[in-house]
């Protein structure tokens, strides 16, 4: 019984995440971001490595101050450098470690630019280009290839094919 109750802590965790995630998805960000807050008090700085990633990763998206978002995204970044494949096998419908790195590099970079500091900026993305050959061939790996290609754009880098695209523009999954 209590292997059990052990299982559905770190569910249940991922489960009111995502419950918020919903929330600010419908608009109310502000109470998302006080949700957040609340989780992360619960978790704590040094908690279980998915539930920092996941939690930052979406609180920086909630966040009215660019340099708040970069400090979430920087706390999102950290705690994936702590989670394995095998912690995250333990969550349903969870990536490899190494398809989580596009995205947290890509947000990283759309920080900097809000913050007009392109050479960080250049930086991640290209580290988010380098590591996208993670990335399925599928909704997700379609979306973060075309947002990492729409911000070469914007910062005049180049793609993988030459001309500073991935392919065509699409809505971010």
């Amino acid at each position: 019984m209590a292997n059990g109750q052990e299982q559905a802590a770190p569910d249940a965790v991922m489960t009111r995440i995502g419950q918020v995630v919903m929330l600010h998805h419908a608009g109310d960000r502000e109470e998302a971001r006080h949700r957040f807050l609340q989780l992360w008090a619960e978790i704590g700085e040094h908690g279980d490595a998915l539930h920092r990633c996941t939690l930052a990763h979406y609180m920086a998206d909630t966040q009215d101050d660019p340099a708040d978002e970069l400090a979430w995204d920087l706390r999102a970044l950290t705690a994936a450098e702590e989670l394995t494949d095998d912690r995250l096998a333990e969550h349903e419908g969870t990536l490899a470690v190494r398809a989580l790195y596009p995205s947290l590099h890509l947000n990283l970079a759309a920080d900097y630019v809000k913050l007009d500091r392109s050479g960080a900026a250049r930086t991640h993305l290209r580290q988010a280009r380098s590591a996208a050959e993670a990335l399925a061939d599928d909704s997700y790996g379609d979306g973060v290839r075309a947002a990492i290609g729409r911000l070469e754009l914007r910062l005049g880098e180049r793609g993988p094919d030459g001309d500073g695209r991935w392919g065509p523009p699409r809505q971010r999954p």
